[in-house]
């Protein structure tokens, strides 16, 4: 197969700027699989719960003000032009967007287990015309090379992951991030009687929209209230885990009071 040579253009072609933006709209968002075999049956919680409810997630996240924590997110990382950020368990894309709309220029690869998810992303991206790298795979396993990123950044996903998972993902976020490099980890955290109690159960069956949308806010609530792994981000769990994979500086920066229950801000650095 031959490789066709660079042609000039002439009067009927765009205008290059508008070829280059076109070229990045079509090529710069891809899905990459960095799965091992073995990851292949590897086991993980959608973002949405369940399988069947992602079509309702991004309708749910709008309804629920999760763009905000998001925002606040961005706003405390202070992600500046041209960085590198890695967004781990980033879903549909939610939070990459968010660190896009502020920084265009911002180098961002996002990190989720959920095929069907980074689809989605990958499609809200092209709709957008944002350059995205996106990567199916694990969260102890960050897609950079030692010392490469500037920022690592997770929202509402450190609590889908195992106790051996979160300590391989504070661990393996500090080999990635450059000395000065900066992470930013929003989750369910603080007292845990900040926290509704809404696991009860419920007799309505069926995948409407509405019951959709209910399912998903008691599967929120319940899980921040009685799911184990959430209970360790509770009084300083999540600082405590970044210090102990050698962070330094690692702190609760801020916190929100959402209708699902207390949000954590922490923030650590690269030594």
């Amino acid at each position: 197969m031959t490789t066709p040579g660079p042609s000039r253009a002439t009067e009927a072609d765009p205008p290059p700027r508008a070829q280059e933006a076109s070229m990045a709209a079509s090529t710069h968002v891809r899905i990459l699989d960095q799965r091992t075999p073995e990851d292949r049956d590897r086991p993980f919680l959608p973002g949405a719960g369940k399988t069947w409810l992602l079509p309702f997630y991004d309708v749910f996240t709008r309804v629920a003000g999760v763009r905000a924590l998001h925002e606040r997110t961005v706003e405390l990382a202070g992600i500046e032009p041209g960085q590198t950020v890695a967004d781990i368990g980033c879903g549909t894309g939610n939070l990459s967007f968010v660190v896009l709309s502020a920084q265009p220029s911002a180098r961002v690869t996002g990190l989720d287990p959920d095929g069907d998810a980074l689809r989605r992303a990958a499609r809200k991206a092209r709709r957008r015309s944002v350059a995205l790298t996106l990567v199916q795979g694990y969260a102890d396993r960050i897609p950079a090379e030692d010392a490469s990123l500037d920022h690592v950044v997770s929202s509402l996903a450190l609590h889908h992951v195992d106790d051996d998972g979160r300590i391989a993902f504070a661990r393996d976020a500090l080999r990635a991030l450059r000395p000065g490099g900066r992470i930013t980890v929003v989750d369910f955290g603080g007292p845990a009687s900040n926290v509704e109690d809404a696991g009860h159960p419920t007799h309505r069956h069926g995948h409407s929209p509405v019951h959709a949308l209910r399912h998903l806010t008691r599967l929120m609530r319940s899980r921040a209230a009685h799911k184990p792994v959430v209970a360790r981000n509770h009084g300083d769990g999540i600082v405590t885990l970044l210090a102990d994979a050698g962070f330094d500086d690692a702190r609760e920066v801020a916190h929100a009071d959402h209708r699902f229950g207390r949000v954590t801000f922490v923030q650590a650095t690269r030594p």
